[in-house]
């Protein structure tokens, strides 16, 4: 379980095709000693696990498993070398939850609409696919590219999340254009309240 306060913005460093599948390393700040092999790291949304450790120089770097129904379900399919990523490290009993719940488990991709900057802030438009445009609510919870985010507002499938300077500045949204696609985890307790009332209705 992830809370979507990234912790490090880590760059992708190579990725490496092996059939359906791609090893994808990643660099990053945090001590090498401080990812045990198996640990699970959330990037830029899909929550996936260091399969090998290393450092070159000053940096350390993880190495990943991307499978097929990731790179078919979130932007995994469009990194490449120099492609920057939100990472988050899962989270530990007693650590602050200061965001929301996010698993990690990435519904799909929305895309940037438009980007308005004023006053250090930013305001994106967001156009969810039309199958989760159900689970986002006016001051409810969304996790965009593994950013927890408040909803401003909503008007059918399209919503608004305003960003404050700290957040542009310590996460890739600082420079995330319009256009830009974004892996889109709706809130937990969204789809379980609307998956009991189906099963009420039905």
């Amino acid at each position: 379980m992830f809370t979507g306060l990234v912790s490090d913005v880590g760059e992708v460093v190579s990725v490496e095709t092996r059939g359906a599948l791609r090893r994808i390393r990643i660099a990053c700040g945090y001590d090498v000693a401080s990812i045990a092999t198996g640990a699970s790291i959330a990037c830029s949304g899909p929550c996936l696990t260091a399969v090998e450790i290393g450092s070159a120089g000053r940096r350390t770097w993880f190495d990943v498993d991307v499978g097929a129904e990731t790179l078919a379900r979130t932007t995994a399919g469009d990194w490449h070398a120099g492609t920057r990523l939100n990472l988050e490290r899962s989270l530990k009993i007693g650590d602050e939850l200061g965001g929301h719940l996010v698993t990690g488990h990435v519904d799909g991709v929305a895309e940037i609409v438009t980007r308005h900057d004023f006053d250090g802030m930013a305001r994106f438009t967001v156009r969810a696919p039309r199958a989760l445009s159900r689970f986002i609510a006016e001051k409810g919870s969304v996790c965009l590219e593994g950013t927890s985010l408040t909803v401003n507002a909503v008007e059918g499938d399209v919503f608004s999340v305003l960003l404050i300077p700290h957040t542009l500045a310590v996460t890739t949204w600082g420079t995330t254009p319009s256009g830009a696609r974004v892996n889109i985890e709706v809130d937990l307790m969204a789809r379980y309240a609307a998956r009991l009332a189906q099963t009420r209705d039905g």
